[in-house]
C-alpha cells in the first residue's frame, strides 16, 4: 500500500482523532514502568476498542480471560509486571460472608483467608466495605458488595443509591438482587430500570444480578437472564443463599447459552465441595458464590489417591470378583 493511498490517509486520520478524543477526555496514560500499581484497580475500558493495552488483563478483567479460554484459547499474553494470577478453582471463587450477625472479627478472617488462598474477591454486605478494602490492600482481591439483599423489592433509586455509596468505599463489584415481584408481575420496565439504574451508579465496578432462580419459572428465568444483559450487566447470579433452592448445573448452563461469552456466570447457594465447584465451570461458570471457599479449594488440590490393591505381590490371594448378577425375567420388582 502507497503512503500517498487514501485509505492509509483515512487510517492515519481516525488513529489520530481517537488518540486526540482520549486525550482530551483526561484519560491516563499506561506507563510500562509502574505496572503493578493497575494490579489493584479494576478494569474501566471495557470493549476492545478502548483498550488501552496495559497487558495485565490477566489481574484485571480475569471473568473476560477466563471466558476466551472457555471458549478455546489454549494461550493468554500479559505483561512485564503481571506476578501472579490466579489459579485453578480458587481464582473463580468469591468467598463470601452474608450473616446478618457477622462481625468485624470475622471479616477480618475472611479476608486473610481471601490472602493466602487467593480467591477472586470477598463478598460482604455494604457495612463491611470499608474493612474489607483495607485489609485486601496489595493483595489483587477484590471486594464485592451486596446491594437490594436478599429481598430485592427495594426502589430502584434506593439500590442505585446503596450501589453508588459502595463503590465509593471501595467495592470493585457489586451483587445485587432482581425485583422478582416485578419481574411476576410481568412489568419488565421496571426490571430493566432497576438493573441499569444500579450498573450505572456502580461504574467503574461490575454489576452481577442475582436472580434467585430456586424462586423462578423457566420462562422468568429467560426473562430475567435476558432483561440483565439488555441493561448493561457483566454477571448473571443464580441464588443470594437466603431464598429457596440453589445453583444447580442446569440454570448455568441456561445462563451461559443466553448471555454468551460477552457475560459473566456466577453460581451461588450450595456450592460445598470440588465436585459442585467442578461441575458448575463444566457448565459454565465463570465465577462460584461460597462461604466453604477454603473446603473447596483444599478438595481441588487434594491428590487423588487410588487404593493400592491387596497382596499386589501374591496375586493368588486377591479376591476375584464376584460375578455379576442374572437379571429376574420373572417376579415381583424391587422397590429400591
Amino acid at each position: 500500500m502507497s503512503s500517498h493511498d487514501p485509505q492509509m490517509e483515512q487510517l492515519v486520520a481516525e488513529i489520530a482523532r481517537r488518540v486526540s478524543a482520549r486525550l482530551g477526555g483526561g484519560a491516563a496514560l499506561v506507563t510500562i514502568s509502574s505496572p503493578q500499581s493497575l494490579r489493584d484497580t479494576p478494569c474501566p475500558d471495557g470493549p476492545s476498542e478502548n483498550c488501552t493495552a496495559c497487558g495485565l488483563c490477566t489481574i484485571r478483567r480475569p471473568e473476560a480471560v477466563q471466558n476466551i479460554v472457555a471458549e478455546g484459547a489454549s494461550r493468554v499474553g500479559s505483561a512485564m509486571g503481571t506476578g501472579q494470577t490466579p489459579d485453578g478453582i480458587a481464582g473463580m471463587i468469591d468467598h463470601t460472608l452474608l450473616k446478618a450477625d457477622a462481625t468485624a472479627a470475622d471479616v477480618e478472617k475472611l479476608c486473610a483467608e481471601a490472602r493466602q488462598y487467593r480467591f477472586a474477591s470477598v463478598c460482604v454486605n455494604t457495612s463491611f466495605v470499608p474493612l474489607a478494602k483495607r485489609l485486601l490492600r496489595g493483595s489483587g482481591v477484590m471486594v464485592c458488595a451486596v446491594v437490594g439483599f436478599p429481598l430485592g423489592a427495594m426502589a430502584p433509586n434506593a439500590k442505585a443509591f446503596e450501589a453508588r455509596e459502595a463503590v465509593r468505599a471501595g467495592a470493585e463489584e457489586i451483587d445485587m438482587v432482581i425485583n422478582q415481584g416485578a419481574l411476576k408481575s410481568r412489568d419488565f420496565a421496571a426490571v430493566h430500570e432497576d438493573i441499569q439504574k444500579v450498573v450505572e451508579a456502580s461504574r467503574p465496578a461490575k454489576v452481577k444480578v442475582i436472580l434467585e432462580t430456586g424462586a423462578l419459572t423457566q420462562e422468568e428465568k429467560i426473562i430475567a437472564i435476558s432483561l440483565s444483559k439488555v441493561a448493561g450487566a457483566h454477571f448473571v447470579k443464580t441464588s443470594t443463599g437466603f431464598g429457596p433452592g440453589g445453583a444447580t448445573v442446569e440454570d448455568i448452563a441456561l445462563m451461559r447459552k443466553l448471555v454468551g461469552p460477552e457475560m459473566g456466570v456466577k453460581a451461588s447457594g450450595g456450592v460445598r465441595t470440588c465436585e459442585d465447584a467442578q461441575k458448575m465451570k463444566a457448565a459454565g461458570a465463570s465465577r462460584i458464590g461460597a462461604s466453604a471457599s477454603v473446603a473447596i479449594t483444599k478438595g481441588c488440590a487434594a491428590p487423588k489417591v487410588e487404593e493400592a490393591p491387596k497382596h499386589a505381590d501374591r496375586p493368588w490371594l486377591r479376591r476375584s470378583q464376584a460375578p455379576a448378577a442374572t437379571p429376574r425375567s420373572e417376579g415381583k420388582p424391587s422397590a429400591y
